[in-house]
């Protein structure tokens, strides 16, 4: 089978659609067609069926897709075995970055990599941890750093791991911030500022309360903890944040609860990291 046909194929079910797969893999829309089709005539059976503008695998195309991404890992693991003998770090690198870590972790680690390595050039997006898992299963990106998730399925690779300790906060005039020992049940009675639910942070508050048998007040979720910081410093409510964002408009409420979450960087098992991905991870590791 031609690698190239079962890019188009993979890459036709990633994007949902032909007109978006021809621009992610830089071709016409009837060069994409002309792939599958030439895939579907060698195996002898539709892969994909369309109606109503949607694509849907067919049975022999939900077999053959997991075959599909293994065969196009291979290739690429053969392609960078090839080229990875003179030890020269240079090429593309594509990065997944949680805001949070593209906020305050990221910045330093790029700027190493850029002094010590001026040949690698990034390409590099911003989205929730979340999302970037989804983006990972595409192979939109090499690496993604997010936060880890306790239900990340076996298809991804922690290469880098680290815990990030947080803490409940309120700002210095809301009326918790009085209380000599808040407990969860004082919370309960006030707004809480948090991330969505299904992400790690939401989960592992959310478990506390359940716990305890109280409820949780939830008026504004946002997965940008600058902004629940912004809104939790002017009094809108109570939030768990990282402690290195902790300053003077936040104050610490003496929870007895310890709160924590593992960041992390993650690849995807079976597919072999480029010599310019491993020296950001060794950066990473240097400076965290």
């Amino acid at each position: 089978m031609d690698s190239n046909a079962l890019k188009a194929f993979v890459t036709i079910i990633d994007q949902g659609s032909f007109s978006e797969a021809a621009e992610t893999l830089h071709l016409t829309q009837p060069a994409i067609s002309k792939r599958l089709a030439a895939l579907e005539n060698q195996l002898g059976t539709p892969l994909l069926e369309r109606s109503h503008r949607q694509i849907r695998l067919t049975d022999a195309g939900a077999r053959l897709l997991p075959h599909a991404r293994r065969i196009l890992d291979e290739v690429h693991n053969a392609r960078l075995s090839l080229q990875d003998r003179d030890g020269v770090v240079s090429g593309q690198l594509s990065l997944i970055a949680s805001h949070h870590i593209g906020l305050h972790h990221l910045p330093g680690w790029l700027q190493r990599l850029s002094q010590g390595y001026p040949e690698v050039s990034l390409t590099l997006q911003f989205m929730d941890s979340e999302g970037a898992y989804d983006q990972m299963r595409k192979r939109t990106a090499e690496l993604a750093f997010v936060t880890l998730s306790e239900s990340m399925d076996q298809s991804f690779e922690v290469h880098a791991r680290w815990r990030d300790e947080m803490a409940f906060v309120v700002s210095p005039d809301h009326p918790l911030a009085s209380m000599e020992s808040p407990d969860l049940r004082a919370l309960s009675g006030y707004d809480a500022l948090l991330p969505e639910a299904g992400t790690a942070t939401y989960r592992s508050i959310s478990r506390l309360f359940l716990d305890a048998d109280l409820p949780l007040n939830l008026p504004m979720p946002t997965n940008y903890l600058e902004t629940l910081k912004v809104m939790t410093g002017v009094g809108l409510g109570w939030s768990v944040l990282p402690v290195s964002m902790v300053d003077d408009t936040l104050r610490v409420l003496p929870l007895s609860h310890r709160v924590s979450r593992y960041l992390g960087a993650i690849g995807l098992r079976g597919r072999t990291l480029s010599p310019q991905a491993r020296a950001l991870l060794g950066i990473a590791g240097e400076i965290r």
